[in-house]
């Protein structure tokens, strides 16, 4: 019966994008009949950028996103398509709107490193805010608007540039309160995502992480703003932390060049009357990008906590880390013949040792093969998420990166008192010793215990063992580097932990430069695994894949393969979706 209301399902699912497709193509061809689509861009245009919208580090779209209208980004063909505007004689400037980025630290990094490359080549980029804060902390998004040539605010607006903060919850007395023991062992000290169910506060080891993580990060920030906007660095320390600076406070100290509203910021750089330009959204733009045609590069991404089988997507768009399917993705690569080298996304604050594991022998099989494997990490890769990009030939990381936590912990809580207070018991059978040692109702025996500490050593000696082996250190080096610390990007290349700083374009570079490419051949980067398309990211979204689905699938995949396009065509409007 679940079979049969799963194919409902699917059937239902597939006659709406049915539906949609005829739509679509009725739409497509009214407007291609009425004398095209408008979407050439213009002699003379201003690229535009919502820095609001949402950043996606994978190439797959949202369909939800599509349908409503919501703006989104692809960051890596973002950055790509500023790089290209910069040399583009038709693009005359770039302009850009923030308020609050939910981009990370190191997303920010990647598109201030696109924006100063195309200031540099003598065209203006403005950016305009209503606020940097209101209310919050806008220091991270200070940060991103220094990059640009003129910035902008509002009368009514501040900038929040209050400092960085960090806290964090402990529940070991509310545990204490309900009765609840936390079981949890680490290794080692710095390996600090137990201590909110064990300990009241931070723990000395936490301390030093987490303090040494701020200053790190302070002091890339101010050495960016010093940068972009031309402040002496004492003068933009002594500012650091002093906000919120109302909108007059921000203009005297420089740390805005204008204040206005939209409208004057945007006349400013487009101009007025008949030969003033027009403006194109950076997605539209990046769709009007020829492909590079060059040597075949295998992308692959792992997004997401590491879990063991597939991937699993939302309609939402956001997806995880399943290792099965990041390693099929390596082993088709590696197979494809015309494929000369690998480059791995990695945006991930771990998981499952196992399932990282396998990721990781599949980086080791791909070099084997002859496929060089370059790593590019996001705003995290950690614990697991550096154990999958530690055998790569190079590591690149932003400045930024949370990185390392190489360690490991696991545990449980114990509710036999809580079940006591409520008036609950209960009983149990067992065969063997250790059969209920992972039950929430009983704490671990001491045979338990000593096999949990025994599994905990040798992951970590596992770890630690790989991890000095593909970064060339001895044991002792690697041990005082591990033991769970987290470190940022910047500290990372200093200690040998990556192999150089920088986002999408360092990345590619890296990757031409292991493969034996000239620096300047162009790359054709193609998914691993093929991107989803919008009828199947639905039909996994509400009701699973069986295998009489994936027949039904089959049969109908010519058909929706036609009628995806058109459907696309309608959905995404040319002002609101993002590159894929």
């Amino acid at each position: 019966m679940r079979r049969i209301g799963r194919i409902l399902v699917t059937f239902l699912a597939v006659s709406g994008l049915v539906f949609l497709g005829l739509i679509g193509l009725g739409a497509w061809l009214a407007v291609h009949m009425a004398g095209g689509d408008g979407k050439d861009i213009p002699d003379r245009a201003v690229l535009s950028l919502d820095l609001d919208a949402q950043f996606r580090d994978t190439p797959e779209s949202n369909p939800l996103a599509q349908l409503s209208g919501e703006r989104s980004y692809s960051l890596r063909r973002a950055v790509e398509a500023i790089d290209r505007a910069a040399a583009d004689k038709r693009v005359s400037g770039l302009f850009a709107t923030l308020g609050h980025s939910s981009l990370g630290l190191a997303g920010r990094q990647d598109l201030r490193d696109a924006v100063t490359r195309f200031r540099a080549g003598g065209k203006p980029a403005v950016l305009f805010a209503e606020t940097m804060g209101e209310g919050g902390s806008g220091t991270l998004d200070y940060y991103l608007a220094s990059a640009f040539s003129q910035v902008w605010l509002q009368p009514s607006g501040d900038v929040g540039l209050t400092g960085l903060w960090v806290e964090s919850p402990f529940i070991k007395g509310t545990l204490d309160l309900l009765g609840i023991k936390a079981q949890f062992s680490g290794r080692h000290e710095y390996k600090s995502a137990i201590d909110m169910f064990t300990e009241t506060g931070f723990t000395p080891a936490h301390r030093e992480n987490l303090g040494r993580l701020l200053d790190s990060w302070s002091e890339q920030i101010v050495a960016g703003i010093v940068a972009g906007r031309g402040l002496p660095e004492d003068k933009v320390r002594e500012l650091m932390g002093k906000g919120p600076f109302l909108a007059g406070e921000a203009l005297a100290a420089k740390l805005v060049d204008k204040v206005g509203y939209r409208d004057q910021a945007w006349e400013t750089l487009v101009g007025i009357g008949a030969d003033k330009a027009e403006e194109i959204d950076l997605a539209d733009y990046a769709e009007h990008m020829d492909r590079p045609r060059g040597t075949k590069v295998a992308l692959i991404s792992g997004i997401g906590a590491i879990h063991r089988g597939e991937s699993h997507h939302g309609l939402e768009g956001d997806g995880d880390f399943g290792s099965q399917t990041v390693a099929e993705a390596f082993r088709d690569a590696v197979d494809d013949d015309k494929v000369k080298a690998i480059l791995f996304r990695v945006n991930s604050p771990g998981g499952s040792y196992i399932a990282s594991d396998t990721v990781h022998h599949e980086v080791a099989r791909a070099r084997a093969a002859g496929k060089p494997v370059v790593v590019s990490m996001g705003d995290y890769a950690a614990s697991g998420g550096y154990f999958v990009s530690m055998g790569a030939d190079r590591i690149i990381a932003a400045p930024g990166t949370i990185t390392g936590s190489i360690g490991v912990f696991t545990g449980k809580v114990v509710l036999d008192e809580f079940w006591k207070k409520l008036g609950i018991s209960w009983d149990e059978m067992h065969r063997g010793d250790n059969a209920g040692m992972w039950s929430a109702n009983q704490s671990f025996s001491p045979q338990a215990k000593a096999r949990i500490d025994a599994l905990l050593d040798h992951i970590y000696a596992d770890f630690t063992g790989k991890a000095s082996e593909a970064r060339g250190m001895d044991a002792a080096r690697m041990d005082k580097l591990a033991r769970g610390r987290v470190w940022t990007g910047a500290d990372a290349k200093q200690s040998g932990l990556v192999d150089g700083l920088g986002g999408w374009t360092e990345a590619m570079a890296q990757l031409r430069q292991v493969a034996g490419l000239k620096a300047d051949e162009p790359l054709t980067l193609v998914e691993f695994p093929r991107p989803r398309k919008p009828w199947e990211v639905l039909i996994e979204s509400l009701g699973g894949e069986s295998v009489a689905e994936r027949r039904i699938l089959a049969r109908l995949e010519p058909l929706l393969d036609v009628l995806a396009p058109t459907a696309g065509a309608q959905l995404r409007a040319p002002d609101l979706r993002g590159p894929q």
